[in-house]
């Protein structure tokens, strides 16, 4: 690993454990400060990581603590609101825009739908957004995923707020990209003109405290993989709740704090990468004993390309004896797939 990689102590079972193999901290800020061999030495450990567990988390990142800070603040305050106000922010779409109810999405079913027709309701309420401008020239399908944007009237600071953060994450996901296209021996803007229309989302989950025991495999979010290409999530500081599956099949505990963002690779940079990188499953689980009480809540922003392009093997990651693996996919299409079966529309 290089030398931007920090050490990090999770507790997984009761006991403390030393994972700097499975989630390091990746300083992105010596990316930039650094000449050619330190941008290499970044991009190969992004590499070496998302071949590996598909998570990191990531410091230097240029997202000023006190745009996150108010994110959470504003949202938290937003989901003490009683239903009844609450519901007047519910859209009913596919896409993250608006308010969404307790048990109105099932993860688990976007990867695997219930063959019995069962469905696995998350223990979790939303509120999401998409862009903040529109472009020209939309097709009706592409269109879909620019609706205009609604905001609750309390607290009075939540649109601005809301939009702040989104332009940053927008601005960091871009500077990920980037690294990531190093990381892959691309030119350093091989994205930029596949993200100049994204449709990424950014939604706020909230779970409340858990005054009763769940029905039998309700988690706070059922295991899933991302649908997109990279995902960028804030949890603050919380209580913890967030675990991934390794390749051993062991469930690990991720517990970052406000100031560190987890990075993780959705399905499409899965499929764009030919599996060198993966989509890593991962969960939120029930708190128990003490932690029950304890409501939780993450922020997300979704980085989606746009609507129409076309997601298949990269030049890098195929050759000899290792042909791609998949049909070229449309992003868009993928996408309101995944979404239709997160809302339960689809099989």
């Amino acid at each position: 690993m290089g030398r931007q990689i920090r050490q990090h102590s999770q507790v997984i079972a009761g006991e403390k454990q030393t994972v700097a193999n499975r989630f390091p901290i990746v300083d992105l800020a010596a990316f930039s400060a650094k000449g050619t061999a330190g941008r290499r030495e970044i991009a190969a450990t992004i590499d070496e990581v998302c071949r590996d567990i598909g998570f990191l988390l990531i410091t230097g990142h240029g997202v000023p603590q006190g745009v996150i800070h108010r994110m959470h603040e504003v949202s938290a305050q937003f989901f003490s609101q009683p239903l009844h106000y609450k519901r007047q922010w519910e859209v009913p779409s596919l896409q993250d825009i608006g308010w969404k109810g307790p048990e109105s999405s099932y993860l688990a079913d976007t990867l695997t739908p219930g063959a019995d027709g069962s469905k696995s309701q998350d223990r979790k309420e939303s509120f999401g957004m998409g862009p903040l401008s529109t472009p020209d020239g939309l097709s009706p399908d592409e269109a879909v995923y620019f609706s205009k944007n609604v905001y609750p009237d309390a607290p009075p600071q939540f649109r601005e707020v809301c939009e702040e953060y989104y332009s940053e994450l927008e601005g960091l996901s871009k500077r990920l990209l980037e690294i990531i296209a190093v990381s892959l021996g691309l030119d350093d803007d091989f994205f930029v003109p596949r993200l100049d229309r994204h449709t990424s989302d950014l939604v706020v989950n909230y779970y409340p405290a858990q005054d009763c025991s769940p029905n039998p495999g309700h988690l706070r979010a059922g295991a899933h993989t991302d649908f997109g290409t990279i995902t960028i999530l804030n949890t603050g500081d919380d209580p913890g709740g967030l675990q991934v599956l390794d390749k051993t099949g062991t469930w690990l505990d991720i517990v970052p704090t406000s100031d560190l963002f987890v990075m993780n690779i959705g399905d499409l940079m899965a499929q764009w990468t030919n599996d060198r990188w993966v989509s890593t499953l991962h969960r939120v689980v029930n708190s128990k004993g003490a932690g029950a009480k304890n409501a939780r809540q993450s922020i997300a922003f979704f980085t989606q390309p746009n609507y129409h392009t076309s997601v298949s093997c990269l030049p890098t990651c195929s050759g000899p004896g290792n042909p791609p693996k998949y049909a070229p996919v449309v992003s868009g299409e993928h996408i309101s797939l995944k979404l239709a079966r997160l809302r339960g529309l689809a099989a």
